[in-house]
């Protein structure tokens, strides 16, 4: 999920971003080694966001290695599948598990993976291999949530059906 270099390096990176650019990009390597399906979504931000196309920052960070089952898949929307392609990858490749990981853990990755808990998918979603920023404070209402709690909300907010609870390194890929 938008692994994008506006949210993952320099000044403006996630909290933890070198860590989560270490276990997504282990994935990636598992996935790949196994013949998985791996599908990068890239998001489209509107004109002067950080993420707007054709700009610095929407460019994705890690290498994409482009091939008949490794996609990169544009979207308009925190939902990958919300007008999109995403679906009909999944399904041609007969995809039916999902490890979704990347930023943001509350925006992108829980929408993505509501949907594709919807639709009948088994989702991992690996607690270490999706991040977020801080919530700020609220003078006089509350203070500062920090990211990897925010993480963790949004995640345990898909209910018991995604597998929330393991770590990147659990998660296993078959072709």
């Amino acid at each position: 999920m938008d692994m994008q270099t506006a949210f993952v390096s320099g000044a403006e990176a996630v909290p933890g971003a070198g860590r989560l650019l270490e276990r997504v990009g282990e994935l990636l390597d598992r996935a790949r080694a196994a013949g998985a399906v791996v599908v990068h979504l890239q998001n489209d931000g509107p004109p002067g966001a950080d993420d707007e196309p054709e700009t610095p920052g929407w460019e994705l960070y890690l290498p994409v290695k482009p091939g008949p089952r490794e996609h990169v898949i544009r979207k308009p929307r925190d939902d990958g599948f919300y007008a999109t392609p995403l679906g009909d990858v999944l399904v041609s490749s007969g995809v039916r598990s999902l490890a979704i990981c990347g930023v943001m853990s509350e925006m992108c990755v829980s929408a993505t993976a509501r949907t594709a808990l919807d639709r009948g998918y088994r989702v991992a979603l690996p607690f270490d291999a999706h991040g977020t920023y801080n919530v700020p404070a609220v003078p006089g209402v509350a203070e500062e949530v920090p990211a990897h709690i925010v993480s963790r909300v949004a995640a345990w907010a898909l209910g018991d059906q995604p597998d929330n609870t393991s770590p990147a390194s659990a998660i296993t890929f078959t072709h």
